[in-house]
């Protein structure tokens, strides 16, 4: 499986447009691709986790740099 990573600015977006811009970005990548999205609105801590789960991705990691969250996405097969 060939694995490339994807950057995803979704800066100053508040809910629900940061887990919707992670979905659309998502859908153009394939199986084990990994997409680092960052964010600065709090509430993707939860947001994006609990899509991934619904959606069969995983969250490979979740770190805040000042008020960005930056979290690593690993797009499964939904």
């Amino acid at each position: 499986m060939n694995e490339n990573l994807y950057q995803l600015d979704a800066c100053n977006l508040l809910c629900p447009m940061p887990v919707i811009e992670t979905q659309n970005r998502v859908k153009e990548l394939n199986v084990g691709d990994m997409l680092k999205v960052t964010c600065t609105d709090p509430g993707v801590k939860n947001d994006i986790p609990a899509w991934c789960r619904i959606n069969g991705h995983e969250i490979i990691s979740i770190e805040e740099d000042g008020r960005k969250i930056i979290i690593t996405v690993q797009v499964g097969a939904d």
